[in-house]
């Protein structure tokens, strides 16, 4: 049983919550955010457990055993950093932290601190992506001839979302919190990112994050990535992450939907439901215990974080 402190409590901190209470080998022993309401409501769910403010206090905790750090990035660097200086365990949010320079001395905090070091990227455990991944290394769309993101918002922050720092420039803004999924999901299937162009639609408030973005990038052999995404308009939102070959196309469409076809098809919707999937949760916890594990660790987050502020350079 790994018992597991948590230091954030909003939305997206509730939704691993839910996670580590269905599993049967982890338990939350201690909780902490600074809206007390967040702490009463989620201590009452969760019955004995421990209760903090401050997040120094819950990394003290003896019981606490892994911390996940679900607070904004800008508090990333300094909680990680209490984290690693206690020699425990770490899930962290992605971004890793909140510009390279932070990115890099976590990552070698991690090191020096010899424990386990992981970061939340979901995309590498869901079925459609380890397809799609599978799908491109089995060369069903041939060479690659150009990799497309689109991300299409209506309203951002999204509704369920809506807080100050996922709308405001510093930290927040869709290129970090949904790009980076996609970036890491490029070094992880492509390989490195370079000679990077990007044009931001700024707002006319310096404190609101970007409306749109048109940026340009390669692969290491040359291949062009283009990056598209846009705010603020009528229509639906789209998350597209499209592969186009010498003899196919492959899309990772809204997180789940896989759909390719070979050239002069129609697309087609791929089932994935042979997929062995595999649980963040689960592999934590091989990863603990000794055993080898799927996990995306600081140097991952680092690299790409490089990737992000390059393309977010305001």
């Amino acid at each position: 049983m790994i018992h597991i402190g948590i230091v954030g409590l909003g939305a997206i901190g509730q939704r691993l919550l839910n996670r580590f209470m269905d599993h049967l080998e982890v338990q939350v022993v201690a909780i902490c955010d600074q809206i007390d309401s967040l702490v009463t409501e989620t201590a009452a769910e969760l019955g004995n457990v421990g209760t903090y403010k401050k997040h120094q206090e819950l990394i003290a905790d003896p019981k606490v055993e892994l911390v996940y750090v679900a607070v904004p990035p800008k508090i990333h660097h300094q909680v990680v950093m209490d984290v690693l200086q206690a020699k425990k365990h770490v899930l962290c949010e992605k971004p890793l932290a909140n510009s390279v320079e932070e990115a890099v001395e976590l990552w070698k905090a991690a090191k020096e601190a010899n424990v386990i070091h992981a970061m939340n990227f979901p995309l590498n455990y869901d079925e459609a992506a380890i397809k799609f991944a599978e799908l491109i290394n089995q060369n069903y769309i041939g060479k690659l001839r150009r990799l497309q993101l689109t991300m299409h918002f209506p309203e951002w922050p999204r509704p369920w979302q809506r807080n100050a720092w996922v709308a405001g420039r510093e930290q927040g803004g869709f290129v970090l919190e949904v790009g980076v999924h996609f970036i890491q999901q490029t070094l992880k299937i492509f390989g490195d990112i370079t000679n990077i162009t990007a044009k931001l639609e700024l707002p006319t408030d310096p404190n609101k994050c970007e409306t749109g973005i048109i940026a340009s990038a390669e692969l290491l052999d040359g291949t062009p990535v283009l990056i598209e995404g846009l705010s603020q308009f009528a229509g639906k939102e789209f998350i597209g992450f499209t592969a186009y070959g010498t003899e196919g196309i492959l899309s990772l469409d809204n997180w789940g939907e896989l759909r390719g076809g070979k050239n002069g098809e129609k697309l087609q919707v791929i089932s994935y439901e042979t997929v062995q999937s595999k649980n963040l949760i689960d592999e934590l916890i091989k990863a603990i215990s000794g055993q080898q594990a799927e996990i995306y660790d600081f140097e991952v987050g680092y690299k790409s974080q490089e990737i992000l502020e390059k393309l977010r350079k305001l």
